[in-house]
């Protein structure tokens, strides 16, 4: 089993412990709560405040949330509701933020819900962190900077909520990207719209409980792709209908899409069929409908490949790394890619050194075991890490929406924590 993306985690639900899969195809060790969704007034832990490093671009960062609606699609978690809703949040360059305050990495019923999770998935001390006072380095609604930038859509591991990759985020938008991050409702712990209410995953957790009774899981990972990319063609049709200060500033010809985990595969899947996205990254998501890495239920992007650029980033942990000579999808895509392609690897990292994770969970050395913090994150520095991240997701989309090559993705000796697959 690799462990990286198909963690095996005990899901407690309805009295019975099952096991359950994470991360790129169900819910991840740190989302495997089937407790109800906190209220947003519930009061956040009396923790310590963690916090996210700085972006390096040269513009100062904005954000602004919208809940967009698709009445034509049912829930696929929720028997009887006949709409889908998803939150989305828009960084973007900006101008003229000084003064202002910076946005909290999560609305207050996310903290609540997904702060414990991470607590528990991580075998962290439950209340060392008060999830709700993270800061992002975002102001919220902020005049957006002059210019036309690319767009880039994000989405998170499934069972993650969209603001666990705000580091990146906000480095790509202070780079000069309208980036686009997506919560695909129904799979994280909570997903807080703006009238307050909140919708958990108690239904998706329960389908997976069924499924993996059943021995449907690759029917069960099917209806949860289909959705996230039902979800992602919904917000690239309905990006011309946000606010003309965003709108204006976004370049609909130059469109990419990157995402971790479950996320990456529906970057992936997503491309496949829809020719809008110009260039994509995954970041350590398998490419099958699988329980195990073993080459079957192979996705159709993993069948076929892609005829546009697409780069795989994985990790390296022993028990569980990625890369195209040891994950059967990712070498069936590899295979048939026919736009360019690379396969680079964080050195010393595991699966979620791709997320906010790598950033934070660190700072809580002094009170968490060496042991534990590197089961959660890896033994790479962290802030090497983050730097390296940032690195080769702005190197990539400069290279491929921007027409700026750092040769980075080249493959030649480099100052960051990074190998190339050949």
């Amino acid at each position: 089993m690799r462990s990286s993306r198909l963690r095996l985690v005990a899901v407690s639900l309805a009295g019975i412990v099952v096991s359950g899969l994470a991360l790129s195809g169900a819910v991840p060790a740190s989302a495997a709560s089937a407790t109800p969704a906190p209220s947003a007034s519930q009061a956040p832990a009396d923790g310590r405040t963690l916090t996210l490093p700085a972006p390096r671009g040269r513009y100062a960062t904005g954000v602004s949330t919208f809940r967009l609606v698709d009445d034509r699609r049912a829930d696929p978690w929720t028997p009887g509701r006949s709409y889908r809703e998803l939150m989305i949040s828009v960084f973007h360059p900006a101008a003229h933020t000084g003064g202002r305050p910076f946005t909290h990495q999560f609305p207050a019923a996310v903290a609540a819900a997904f702060g414990p999770a991470v607590e528990q998935g991580d075998d962290l001390p439950a209340g060392l962190v008060d999830w709700s006072e993270t800061r992002t380095h975002s102001v919220r609604d902020a005049a957006t900077a002059p210019g036309r930038f690319p767009v880039v859509l994000y989405s998170p591991g499934a069972g993650d909520p969209r603001d666990w990759n705000v580091s990146l985020v906000e480095d790509l938008a202070s780079r000069g990207y309208v980036v686009i991050t997506v919560d695909h409702t129904g799979e994280a712990p909570a997903t807080q719209f703006p009238d307050g209410h909140v919708v958990g995953n108690q239904p998706m957790l329960a389908a997976w409980a069924q499924a993996y009774r059943d021995g449907t899981t690759p029917a069960f990972f099917t209806k949860l792709m289909d959705a996230r990319t039902a979800d992602t063609r919904l917000v690239l049709d309905r990006m011309a209908g946000l606010p003309h200060r965003l709108t204006a500033a976004m370049d609909p010809h130059r469109i990419g899409m990157f995402g971790h985990s479950g996320g990456g595969f529906t970057a992936a899947s997503t491309m496949y069929g829809d020719p809008r996205i110009t260039a994509g990254i995954d970041m350590d998501g398998t490419l099958a409908y699988s329980s195990e890495p073993d080459g079957s239920n192979l996705s159709e992007v993993a069948l076929h490949g892609l005829d546009r650029p697409f780069l795989l980033m994985g990790s390296s942990s022993a028990d569980g790394g990625s890369d195209v000579r040891r994950e059967p999808s990712w070498a069936s895509f590899w295979r048939h890619q026919r736009g360019w392609k690379a396969d680079v690897t964080l050195d010393d990292s595991v699966h979620a050194s791709f997320t906010d994770a790598e950033a934070l969970l660190p700072q809580l050395a002094d009170r968490v075991p060496a042991a534990t913090l590197a089961a959660a994150v890896g033994t790479v520095d962290p802030h090497r890490a983050v730097s390296a991240n940032r690195a080769l997701v702005s190197s990539f989309f400069d290279r491929f929406l921007k027409g700026r090559d750092d040769h980075l993705l080249d493959g030649g000796p480099s100052r960051y924590p990074i190998s190339f697959v050949r």
